[in-house]
């Protein structure tokens, strides 16, 4: 669109959108009230009085031509001009008018004297602001004038534009004031939704215009609706998974008290593998409320988590800055979804290597492998739960279920950011950046 290059110059939130919105036509009235003073009121009535200024001068001038300068003086005193003393100006050699450049109705003066009264020698507008000095008389004696300047245009013009423009900021700091009030719920509600969406439940009452308070409340019972589902998907599969441990530690023990042989060790395997997707589900259900936030040593979780990886047979290397600062986040969960990104890692390549980097607004963890990697096409289902890419990644080097990205991805939105695949420039296997917010 044509204008779309403005847009960049516009305000993004709303408490500078609405400002922008009040102030504009205040501003804009302002000036058309302006222009409309000085063309229609300061110009006509300075026309009027420096027309009536110009018969006086006209009589004054005749009397100059015929009866001489005594006779055109005492003329010109029965209509309150005053001689002048003051000898001509520098310019008037090269010029025959002077203004200063802001004196709008000085314009108008020496147009109209000089429309009315040909034998105008010289008229100065700028020695003084509150005088006007002019010379009469062509070819013949000159009479130099003093003329008190409220005689061609209007009186103190600027009492309208000083009104107009402590009106209008007066006005307008109101305004601000009730608009700071009327933004104040909208953005208490954006704090209250951008916390929810980081997995902390803030408190909250609706406050404002009627239309913040529905949606507010709409939010409200949203919120209550997604903590419910919540709840209910991890008692369900808390239940399932409790109810399936029991049978399982039943067959385990049996198989345990039989003879040891090949058979007996597949099915041991089996129950062994049966519990880990246990965990794993149970792990996909809790991963909204493992832990409450806080502040966190970031430099200290990453080593730790290395170090388990490391603890566990594997080989990672670890990438850190030489300084971070602390950042508000919910360890358990963080420590979780990069202890399966790792586990991944290690599953599919041989080497794995952790890197930590603090940008302005967030942390990115980066996990990389040598690995076979992922194709691009399969990346976004490869996080969906439950996903299995049997072609992309080796699944005969490990059991799983799909729910390793998964958790990862959803405790990287719950702190607000989010999860990227691509494939790894340094190692060629796959990367994977987890963003969280700070």
């Amino acid at each position: 669109m044509q204008w779309d290059w403005l847009k960049q110059f516009l305000p993004r939130g709303l408490y500078g959108r609405a400002a922008l919105i009040l102030v504009v036509p205040i501003v804009s009235l302002q000036l058309v009230v302006s222009v409309a003073f000085l063309q229609r009121h300061f110009e006509d009535v300075t026309w009027q009085l420096t027309s009536a200024l110009g018969h006086d001068l006209r009589l004054v001038s005749d009397h100059l031509q015929a009866d001489g300068a005594e006779a055109a003086m005492a003329v010109a005193a029965r209509l309150d001009l005053a001689r002048s003393d003051a000898a001509a100006p520098d310019w008037v050699s090269e010029a025959d008018v002077s203004r200063r450049w802001y004196d709008l109705s000085g314009r108008v003066v020496i147009t109209t004297l000089q429309g009315m009264v040909p034998e105008i020698v010289w008229i100065d507008l700028a020695r003084n602001d509150r005088r006007v000095f002019l010379a009469l008389g062509r070819g013949q004696e000159t009479l130099t004038l003093e003329i008190d300047r409220r005689r061609v245009s209007a009186s103190n013009p600027h009492q309208l534009f000083v009104i107009m423009i402590l009106t209008g900021i007066l006005m307008t700091a109101v305004a601000f004031v009730f608009l700071r009030n009327q933004v104040r719920p909208i953005r208490r509600l954006a704090r209250v939704a951008e916390a929810f969406g980081k997995g902390r439940v803030a408190p909250y009452k609706p406050s404002g215009a009627l239309e913040v308070r529905a949606a507010g409340r709409a939010f409200l019972d949203m919120r209550a609706r997604i903590e419910r589902q919540i709840e209910q998907r991890t008692m369900m599969l808390s239940g399932v998974s409790h109810d399936l441990r029991t049978p399982l530690t039943r067959l385990k023990l049996g198989l345990s008290m039989l003879d040891s042989g090949p058979e007996t060790d597949d099915l041991l395997r089996d129950v062994e593998e049966m519990e880990s997707l246990l965990t794993a589900f149970l792990d996909f259900a809790r991963a909204d409320a493992l832990d409450d936030p806080e502040s966190v040593d970031i430099l200290a979780l990453a080593r730790k988590v290395v170090d388990d990886a490391i603890r566990m047979g594997g080989q990672v290397e670890l990438v850190l800055p030489e300084a971070a600062p602390e950042v508000a986040l919910r360890p358990g969960a963080v420590k979780r979804a990069l202890s399966n990104l790792l586990v991944n890692a290690l599953r599919y390549g041989s080497h794995a290597k952790l890197t930590l980097t603090v940008l302005d607004r967030a942390v990115r963890f980066s996990v990389e492998d040598d690995g076979p990697g992922i194709a691009p096409e399969d990346r976004d289902r490869a996080i969906r739960p439950f996903a299995r890419l049997d072609e992309a990644r080796n699944q005969n080097r490990g059991g799983g279920v799909g729910l390793g990205l998964a958790i990862a991805n959803d405790i990287a939105r719950s702190h607000g950011g989010t999860m990227r695949l691509s494939r790894s420039e340094e190692m060629g296997g796959l990367r994977v950046d987890l963003v969280l917010a700070r």
